[in-house]
């Protein structure tokens, strides 16, 4: 499945498909891949940071954003990735990835290790991370949108659900507006596939990552826990790990400079 993308670059205009032919950085582009409920635009702050020297790609996964919706699970989401980003002449890339994001990301690398040059995972582990998503998602999905609505009518609609105004926002751009509201990603087929999102898929033995690889976890998060490091240490044997600890889970909305300053340094050093 090709994949809705947003290009940024020294030479690629904003939300251009290609930009100018010819035109590119040199150096290995930058891939963004967004966790649950997010899009590629809320990674807009980060793909600006690097895009002020490099080519970088922010994709909408599938079920989420402008991309086409289908049934979800992360073998499905690193082939769409693949195919997406050979669609485009970006591999080898660096992708950076949020939560689900990044568990995609991680499949990518193990099965796909020559398409990816480095990797820097956002406050998730190669495990079974579940944590409250499910009763989360469920309770969108029974959300009961009026005949009309608009963007301050949507935020009141959120607000008893998704109480903190970061993460409500983040949702809010997953919400139809105007005479038919309701739900522009896959919501159905979201909740259908939790079970998939939360665990963590079979990779069959002797499969690893060898390129660098930097895991950054929120301080206050409970979804990087020390018995996953010998797993991580396993699978990414070139990796090591960071921690903001003032941040929880949605580190890069919470404390983006902090994740911004990480990610410059891992993306010059890499």
């Amino acid at each position: 499945m090709l994949l809705h993308v947003i290009e940024r670059g020294p030479d690629v205009p904003v939300d251009a498909p290609g930009g100018t032919p010819g035109a590119r950085p040199p150096s290995t582009p930058v891939v963004f891949l967004h966790g649950l409920f997010g899009r590629a635009r809320n990674l807009g702050f980060l793909q600006r940071q690097a895009a002020r020297t490099r080519r970088t790609l922010a994709l909408d996964l599938r079920g989420h954003g402008d991309s086409p919706h289908g049934p979800i699970d992360y073998p499905g989401l690193a082939a769409d990735v693949i195919e997406t980003l050979a669609h485009h002449n970006a591999l080898p890339a660096t992708i950076i990835g949020h939560s689900m994001g990044g568990k995609t990301a991680m499949i990518v690398a193990l099965t796909h290790p020559e398409a990816v040059s480095g990797l820097l995972i956002a406050d998730m582990a190669p495990a079974r991370t579940g944590h409250g998503q499910s009763d989360f998602a469920r309770a969108m999905l029974g959300l009961r949108f009026p005949p009309s609505m608009d963007r301050a009518q949507a935020a009141a609609l959120l607000e008893p659900l998704v109480p903190g105004r970061a993460v409500r926002d983040l949702m809010l751009q997953n919400v139809r507006l105007g005479d038919e509201p309701g739900w522009s990603i896959a919501m159905p087929q979201i909740v259908d596939a939790l079970i998939n999102i939360e665990n963590w898929p079979y990779i069959p033995e002797g499969h690893v990552y060898p390129g660098p690889t930097l895991f950054v976890s929120g301080g206050q998060s409970p979804y990087v826990r020390p018995e996953h490091r010998p797993v991580m240490r396993q699978l990414f044997p070139n990796s090591r790990a960071m921690r903001i600890e003032e941040a929880g889970h949605w580190l890069h909305v919470e404390e983006p400079r902090k994740f911004s300053a990480i990610m410059n340094a891992f993306l010059t050093e890499n």
